[in-house]
Order: structure tokens, then sequence, then C-alpha cells
């Protein structure tokens, strides 16, 4: 009792330390994840978890993503780009007591934001300026049929996790994630284990929750505080 009474005060991630991050973390905390999905060539839906229990904010992630999804051209060969996190499509939030959320796509079965884009389907493809791209399931847009009116990322923050940055000149949706074309990167380069790609279960406890609220609850559970103790940062 006294050594439990213990743990109760550590910091979070000397409570990890305390603890097997092996099979028991992985199991006791399983379903402490985002997703992100895609479809592979057997028709599986499956996408991108991860392990708060494992994720220690180091923002990896952020400059993988970054890097693979904004390639530059050096004497015509095109090659990873300087990894800015700002322009990541993943994102690491911080929240004190320590709990850092990644945030990223879930790519939601109703897309919400798809369904507040107001312009007209296209004739031929049946597309909206945002839609679903058939070989992943990421969502798209079409800057070229996009109006920059800002409604998908307002329904992704009404409704879902928030993840959608509009750009400030032209208002199109960005931060929306490509899952690499199938070979995500922030999973290959994440130096703790965080990131896996996994089948998806959408039934799972905290599907479509803001950052704010799953360190919420985490807090509760690593920490033992009220919601009202929480400060968010």
């Amino acid at each position: 009792m006294e050594n439990q009474k213990k743990n109760d005060h550590l910091s979070r991630r000397g409570f990890l330390r305390n603890m097997a991050l092996g099979t028991g973390a992985a199991f006791l905390f399983s379903n402490y994840s985002l997703v992100t999905w895609y479809r592979d060539d057997e028709g599986i839906l499956k996408g991108i978890v991860v392990d708060f229990t494992k994720c220690t904010g180091c923002k990896t992630c952020e400059t993988a993503c970054s890097a693979s999804n904004h390639m530059v051209k050096v004497n015509g060969k095109e090659i990873n780009g300087l990894g800015n996190p700002w322009l990541a499509n993943i994102r690491v939030h911080h929240f004190n007591p320590d709990v850092d959320i990644p945030n990223v796509c879930q790519m939601c079965p109703d897309a919400p934001c798809i369904t507040a884009c107001p312009v007209e389907p296209d004739r031929s493809t049946g597309r909206r300026a945002l839609y679903r791209d058939p070989d992943y399931q990421t969502i798209k847009n079409d800057p070229k049929r996009c109006i920059g009116c800002r409604s998908c990322a307002f329904a992704c923050k009404e409704k879902r996790a928030g993840v959608i940055i509009p750009n400030p000149e032209t208002g199109n949706p960005e931060r929306i994630c490509t899952l690499c074309n199938g070979d995500p990167q922030c999973v290959k380069n994440c130096p703790f284990g965080a990131l896996s790609v996994v089948t998806v279960d959408t039934e799972r406890e905290f599907f479509g929750m803001s950052p704010k609220d799953i360190a919420a609850e985490l807090m509760k559970k690593f920490y033992k505080i009220g919601v009202k103790e929480v400060i968010y940062g």
C-alpha cells in the first residue's frame, strides 16, 4: 500500500519508468489511442495508433511528417524537406500535469468536414472540394474548387478533434494526414514506439475527442485528479 501511495505522487514519466512498458502497459492502456485510417490490399481498415503511455512529447513525429509531406528538389532530385514542425499534419499538444497528446486526422466514417463543404458535388466524380481519397481513405482538398470558407475546419473543431487548420491567406484546409501514401513516417521514426499501425476499432474509447478532453480523462487516470484541477497549456 505504501508503494502504491508513493506512485500516486510520481510524475507521469516517473510513473511510466516504474511500469513494465511492454505487454503489461500495452494491455492496461490499449484503449488510449488516436486513429487515422487507410485500407490495405485486402480491404481491411487500418490506422495510426498512439500509445499515450509511451509518448514523451518529443515531437519527432511532427518533424518526420513535415519532412515527408513537404519535399524539396536539390539538383533535380526530390528529397525530404527541412522538417519544420509547424507544417506537420500531426500535432503534439502538451498539458500540465504532464500529459502529451498527439492529434491527427481520424478519418471519421461520417466525415463531418466533407459534409460541411458547401461546394456542389462534381457531376463526373461526385466530389465536393473536400473528398476522401479512394486509395488511402485520407481526406483531400481540391484547391481549384475550394472557396476557402473554412466550414470544414469549423465542423472538425465543433464535432471532432479539430485537426484542420485553414491556410491564413487562402482559407484552404491544411494539416490533414496523408498517411505518406501508406508508409507513415511518423510511425517509422517515433523513437519510443508510441505510434503503430493496427486494424481500426471504431468503437474505441476517445474516438473523435479533442486533445483537451482526452488529456482531462488521462489526468484523472494518471494523477487521480478532478477535471477542475487540470491546467491546459
